[in-house]
């Protein structure tokens, strides 16, 4: 690209669930995964900065939860209030797990910060151009029936600009999740694509985890893509397979002065690998040490892994398992978890 071509850059961020297995007064020592989704976001913040990003967008989730520790909530507002001493413009959609709106704070009354506790629009001048993002707090009941409403309540299309961008925290039909690929078609939370404003350029999504580009069609050759950069880290093991990042949007003037979205690319971010590890029902307690010396013969060191079982684990089983018998025989570098019923209590016979 020429220098004289006139454009602006965007840095896309989504689902990065601050607070997550981040106990202020943890009750046992072991390793947490909170450190690194905090790590993972302070990396993007810290690109944003070094790449001189010309805005940033946040597209929800930015806890994990409504109710964080009020720890969790300085660290991460003071992480906030630190990059946006750069003057780079934040702009942050509150998420579903949020509840929809964010922790209050002083800290979010920042003039380069910029929260959609309500449907609106704000509008900056970047790069020469006139950028409208229009955005409201996720809907969480019912937004297939009420998304046009609340699309015209952000004042987006009435609003005077070179180019528009709608950035939310939803379900888009077409949207695909699992390892199994399923795709998101109907129901009370899922947008018709056919129901996106047509006049925005691009629609910035955050709320499925895996990064993923829809484009979808308009009149004519034009299509208008659906970019979710997906989480920023694991938070199950739905996605062990997925590489997680965020996106960097360049928006450029062509020579008949029309703004379009020029590129798009995913950066990775570093993920701890996630492993699962198949437990037979039947294992005696010598079973178990080999498979546990398994474990630390081929499981990465700093991996995640989760025991499962196909069947019923029985109380001598579940023994083996005990926290003191894993800290003795696995690195602490590890997370453990554990296979959904792994631990429930045997079911007693009918005696009826």
């Amino acid at each position: 690209m020429g220098s004289s071509t006139p454009s602006f850059r965007l840095l896309f961020l989504a689902d990065t669930h601050l607070g997550f297995d981040h106990p202020v007064r943890p009750r046992v020592e072991r390793r947490r995964r909170g450190p690194d989704f905090l790590e993972n976001f302070r990396r993007v913040l810290t690109a944003a900065v070094e790449q001189q990003v010309d805005l940033v967008l946040h597209g929800g989730d930015l806890f994990f939860r409504s109710k964080v520790p009020a720890a969790i909530v300085d660290t991460v507002y003071s992480e906030l209030l630190e990059f946006a001493g750069h003057g780079i413009p934040l702009v942050i959609v509150p998420g579903n797990h949020e509840r929809s709106r964010l922790p209050t704070s002083l800290f979010l009354q920042h003039p380069s910060i910029h929260v959609f506790d309500a449907p609106r629009t704000f509008t900056f001048e970047l790069g020469g151009a006139r950028v409208a993002i229009g955005g409201f707090p996720s809907v969480r009941r019912d937004v297939r029936d009420g998304f046009r409403k609340v699309v015209a309540a952000t004042g987006l299309d009435d609003t005077t600009a070179d180019t528009r961008l709608l950035c939310m925290h939803q379900t888009v039909e077409g949207a695909s999740v699992g390892p199994r690929g399923y795709t998101f078609r109907d129901g009370h939370d899922v947008i018709r694509q056919r129901d996106l404003p047509t006049s925005c350029d691009a629609v910035l999504a955050g709320h499925i985890h895996r990064h993923q580009i829809i484009e979808v069609a308009r009149d004519g050759s034009r299509s208008m893509p659906v970019v979710y950069p997906g989480s920023t880290e694991r938070t199950s093991f739905a996605e062990a397979a997925e590489t997680k990042g965020y996106c960097r949007l360049e928006f450029e003037r062509s020579t008949e002065g029309v703004w379009r979205l020029a590129r798009t690319g995913f950066v990775a971010l570093p993920a701890r690998p996630m492993v699962t590890v198949e437990v037979p029902t039947e294992m005696t307690p010598a079973g178990v040490t080999r498979l546990l010396n398994g474990v630390v013969r081929d499981v990465p060191p700093d991996a995640i892994v989760r025991f499962v079982t196909s069947g019923e684990v029985s109380p001598a089983l579940r023994r083996e398992f005990s926290a003191a018998r894993l800290s003795r025989s696995l690195p602490t570098t590890l997370n453990i978890h554990f296979g959904s019923g792994f631990f429930d209590r045997p079911r007693r016979e009918s005696t009826s």
